[in-house]
């Protein structure tokens, strides 16, 4: 009887520690983009979860007019995501050629004010062209969550607990993600040069950087990541593609960048995985009843917060002051 429950906890461990994963996955992708626009050009993003909505819709539109699910399926996703990372990543050039530009010898809160009002306008005219195809805000989404292919519904048994096949996809996405984040900025020489011009930007003019392009192709890499990341939270039957994610993915991507410490890529990796895993055990406790209050995960999230700011204000790799551009 004890070895049966040990192997239950085992289990129930094993799945907590997957989902955990798969959390922090989804975390780090809508963080990534938030944190690298800060991290070089010191530029808050209000509109990063707007971003993740837009690319939400246009992957879920370019599933819903090609794809016919099943195993195809998987191969519009990826041209999906493309698609979205593409179309997000020109509306962030537009933005920082456009507006964000003008901005950068203001103080941050000119930066944070214009971004929350582009927020406030991208929210309007996606629920307005909601709104004209006669499609509920909530459940808009649905048609996109269709195409998901059958296999992405079940679930494999790995040393004995049952997995999702959707976790291990959202897994590998957010790795491949990171680790591709990773590489262009420290094993390519653009990379190079997009950090170079962040550290400072009159030595890289001197040398022949044009900086107004690296700032450009830093803020739509930023952008692409948060479309990628809407592509990604398009079959995910939480989160899907609505007009409220674009306030339910702001939040938790702060929170991710807040505790990892404000532009720095490591710590936005480390908290991404302490989130992750404190939703998922918080999520199992909930579930368990040990706990009936719905709310504890995302309370328990938002503690972690206040306990670091309070405990370490710049977070667990950042710096303890930040300068912008």
């Amino acid at each position: 009887m004890t070895a049966t429950v040990a192997a239950l906890d085992a289990t129930a461990v094993f799945e907590v520690f997957v989902n955990g994963l798969a959390k922090a996955s989804l975390y780090a992708m809508m963080a990534l983009g938030l944190t690298l626009i800060f991290g070089l050009l010191g530029v808050l993003n209000f509109a990063h979860g707007s971003l993740t909505m837009l690319g939400a819709y246009v992957a879920g539109l370019v599933m819903v007019t090609f794809s016919g699910g099943g195993t195809a399926a998987f191969a519009w996703f990826f041209l999906a995501a493309v698609v979205a990372a593409v179309l997000v990543g020109g509306v962030g050039a537009a933005m920082e050629v456009g507006l964000i530009r003008k901005l950068y010898d203001r103080p941050p809160v000119y930066q944070i004010l214009l971004t929350f009002g582009v927020t406030l306008v991208i929210d309007e005219l996606a629920r307005i062209v909601v709104l004209f195809y006669g499609v509920q805000p909530r459940a808009d989404w649905r048609a996109a969550l269709s195409t998901k292919p059958p296999v992405m519904g079940q679930s494999v048994d790995v040393l004995g607990a049952s997995v999702g096949n959707l976790q291990l996809f959202q897994i590998a996405w957010g790795v491949l993600t990171v680790a591709a984040v990773w590489a262009f900025l420290n094993r390519t020489r653009y990379g190079l040069v997009v950090r170079a011009g962040s550290e400072d930007d009159e030595m890289a003019a001197a040398l022949g950087v044009d900086v107004r392009r690296v700032f450009t192709v830093v803020f739509a890499l930023g952008a692409a990541l948060a479309g990628f990341a809407g592509a990604l939270l398009m079959w995910d039957s939480v989160w899907g593609a609505s007009v409220p994610l674009a306030s339910e993915t702001l939040l938790p991507a702060f929170v991710v960048v807040i505790v990892g410490g404000l532009g720095s890529f490591r710590g936005t990796v480390v908290a991404a995985l302490l989130v992750g895993m404190v939703d998922a055990v918080m999520t199992y406790v909930f579930n368990q009843g040990i706990v009936t209050f719905s709310g504890l995960p995302e309370l328990t999230v938002f503690l972690i917060l206040v306990g670091v700011l309070v405990v370490r204000p710049q977070g667990i790799s950042g710096l303890a002051e930040v300068g912008g551009h």
